[in-house]
């Protein structure tokens, strides 16, 4: 298979009288080695399903169905989700092995098939809550490796007590194990963007718990990061009420009242949660 190249990308850009769409996040991998990377660090075997979102005019989608067993692409611009097929079928011998999917993967709640690892550039607005939400959404999902914005795959990645470290960081844990998997140049992209670019690779884990536990705990990450400077006695006192009631709870729980959000882990919040009121958000819950 012939990967495509920077020359390649703006001919079938030109084609499609393409200008790419900052809103859109369209920053479109030029350099193959880096989809060869990219694919390499993820581990995509033979018997994988691989779920690609915002594949662009192709240059990872090629490198993944090489790879994978077969790739879903979801694609939100129409005229790229068109293109898509043809430019596979021009330079891989079985364009069978993919599936186009023309939607907004924020809006997406079903697959054909189930994926088992996720690759993908992800636009740099939207990239937490599109791997928060895929994460969500499909169970399958036992890999992946994402390129995203530097300062983004830093707070993904983050580790307690960092200044990095937060929300993006304690969400992402409750349904896997993500670490930091290397640096990306500029100029691999066309057009160059404004940022630096990072990958970022996460292993699916147990969650720690059910659907009930998970909407508390989530909550509760958002309480004490709103003014993370705060210790947790007085960032949590405006879900429970007043500082003392949430010292209260913190104590039950087994959490020292004076620490702050970022020196806890993701069963930390899980035990505020469970040591918490069972209606302390909603009756509904």
């Amino acid at each position: 298979m012939t990967l495509l190249g920077a020359g390649r990308i703006r001919e079938l850009a030109q084609a499609l009288d393409l200008k790419p769409s900052k809103s859109l996040g369209q920053n479109f991998v030029i350099d193959p080695n880096i989809c060869t990377k990219i694919v390499r660090i993820a581990q995509v075997n033979a018997d994988d399903i691989a779920l690609e979102i915002g594949p662009g005019l192709g240059s990872l989608t090629l490198a993944l169905l090489e790879a994978a067993a077969s790739v879903i692409a979801v694609e939100f611009d129409e005229r790229l989700a068109t293109q898509l097929p043809i430019t596979v079928a021009h330079h891989f011998e079985h364009p069978e092995n993919l599936i186009v999917i023309n939607q907004d993967a924020m809006g997406l709640h079903s697959l054909p098939i189930q994926p088992s690892v996720l690759v993908a550039n992800l636009p740099y607005n939207v990239s937490v809550p599109i791997l928060l939400e895929l994460l969500e959404r499909f169970p399958s999902l036992r890999t992946g490796v994402v390129m995203v914005q530097a300062e983004v795959a830093d707070r993904l990645a983050g580790r307690p007590g960092t200044k990095e470290y937060g929300i993006p960081s304690l969400k992402a844990a409750w349904w896997a194990s993500v670490k930091a998997a290397g640096s990306i140049s500029r100029s691999v992209f066309w057009p160059a963007p404004n940022v630096d670019s990072k990958l970022v690779s996460f292993t699916r884990r147990d969650t720690p718990g059910d659907e009930r536990l998970r909407i508390k705990t989530f909550a509760l990450i958002d309480c004490a990061f709103a003014q993370r400077r705060k210790m947790l006695r007085s960032a949590l006192s405006p879900i429970f009420g007043s500082s003392s009631a949430a010292e209260e709870i913190l104590i039950r729980a087994g959490i020292d009242p004076t620490l702050r959000g970022e020196a806890l882990e993701i069963l930390d919040f899980c035990a505020i949660a469970t040591a918490a009121p069972r209606d302390f958000l909603s009756k509904e819950l």
